[in-house]
């Protein structure tokens, strides 16, 4: 097991209170080999044959210049070996309907998860924590994971809004029990249910104060964007605790959630998967301009969406603020600059341009030194290795986002 193995501390003192109250080609077969992905001229994709510019390490050493750098990886997917574990939380009336949210009905061609990361039981990818440790955390040296729950992506977008907040408890208490109190590595985020606002500040109130919770955990969608103030509470409640929103991008026109994109519904998992960040991009302009930023100084992290669209989104924001900011008068600033101040965006999917100087160039247009944090999505079929999927970078850059902004954010 990775890092000290603890005893359950903190314990789970108030785990009852609330129940109590009321994704293969022959290119793309990267399952067993993360994201060792080959072109068909030999040379490496996810990861860069490059030695100009930033770094002193060529692609045969290995990318990442500052060897002895402990990492903290910023999204990696933690779930249960059988739903049972989570179920025996649930109020007993809820036993019966077991864990029951909505999928996607636009399915990986290659499968969502490595085929190398379950264990021999057959249990899920993600299952096993000392799996996870020996394959992932200790040969990268990860000084801590953050756990965002697999399979509670699409919470967000159960309709009953009453199951959805049970089962959001249902998922914080097994994460508790089966994952933070097993090892220091392990920190997670806090599943609520946005489609209850109160009953989400709630759960915050219940378990805000656990060492080992540093986000709270919300889909990416919901029936409502989440500027809105009816989500209001949420935040504060979060704000008490000092802990981020997060959102991971997946729910995105499943149940109750609107179409995937502007445009309707994807054809393919290609379509889909190209346009996940559309969601991001509306919510972090929903909850900037709705004031929540100005409000609370909350702190929002994006997950899993990239960031190629950002340095749009920002240019475009201040362009229009400039004209339109009587609409908003309480943004007395540059959105941008709340951006740079507020929102954090983890690398998973890193975009790869052919030049590797124009991702140093995204970098520098989005402040990375302050808003980029290192996420494999470990363990995803297209998770990536911090040793391949970067350009070198300086070295004070590559400290900043695979260790410093996170440690910053998280109080690590």
């Amino acid at each position: 097991m990775c890092g000290a193995v603890r005893p359950s501390s903190w314990g789970m003192r108030q785990a009852t209170d609330w129940r109590a109250s009321v994704e293969s080609t022959s290119m793309l077969d990267t399952r067993s080999r993360g994201c060792f992905v080959s072109r068909p001229d030999g040379n490496v994709y996810n990861g860069y044959d490059d030695t100009s510019g930033m770094g002193t390490h060529s692609a045969d050493e290995g990318n990442r210049s500052t060897t002895d750098l402990q990492l903290i990886d910023c999204d990696v997917h933690q779930m249960w070996a059988h739903p049972d574990e989570v179920v025996q939380y649930l109020p007993d009336h809820w036993t019966g309907r077991g864990i029951d949210v909505p999928t996607t009905p636009w399915p990986s061609p290659v499968g969502l998860m490595r085929d190398d990361a379950g264990p021999d039981s057959g249990a899920p990818a993600g299952s096993d924590p000392d799996m996870m440790c020996e394959q992932h955390i200790e040969p990268y040296d990860i000084e801590y994971v953050v756990l965002n729950a697999t399979g509670m992506l699409t919470l967000g977008v159960t309709p009953n809004e009453h199951y959805a907040a049970a089962l959001a408890s249902a998922q914080n208490d097994w994460l508790v029990e089966h994952w933070l109190e097993t090892a220091d590595c392990f920190k997670g985020g806090l599943v609520v249910a946005p489609q209850a606002p109160h009953r989400a500040a709630e759960e915050i109130e219940r378990l805000g104060d656990h060492p080992d919770i540093v986000q709270v955990q919300m889909a990416s969608v919901g029936r409502t964007p989440y500027g809105r103030r009816e989500h209001w509470p949420i935040y504060e409640a979060a704000a008490k605790y000092d802990l981020p929103i997060a959102l991971h991008i997946g729910p995105e026109g499943m149940g109750t959630s609107p179409p995937h994109t502007p445009a309707g519904y994807p054809s393919s998992y290609f379509e889909r998967h190209a346009l996940t960040n559309t969601s991001l991009m509306g919510q972090l302009t929903s909850m900037l301009l709705g004031g929540v930023f100005e409000e609370f100084g909350t702190d929002l992290v994006l997950i899993e969406g990239g960031f190629a669209w950002l340095p749009y989104l920002r240019w475009r924001l201040d362009k229009d603020w400039r004209g339109l900011r009587d609409q908003t008068p309480w943004i007395d600033r540059r959105p941008s600059e709340y951006i740079s101040e507020h929102v954090r965006v983890t690398t998973q999917p890193l975009p790869e341009p052919d030049d590797p100087d124009h991702l140093r160039y995204m970098f520098e247009m989005i402040d990375a030194r302050e808003t980029v944090l290192f996420a494999s999505d470990y363990p995803h079929w297209d998770a990536d290795d911090p040793r391949l999927a970067f350009p070198p970078l300086e070295d004070d850059l590559e400290r900043r986002i695979f260790r410093e902004n996170a440690a910053e954010l998280y109080g690590l």
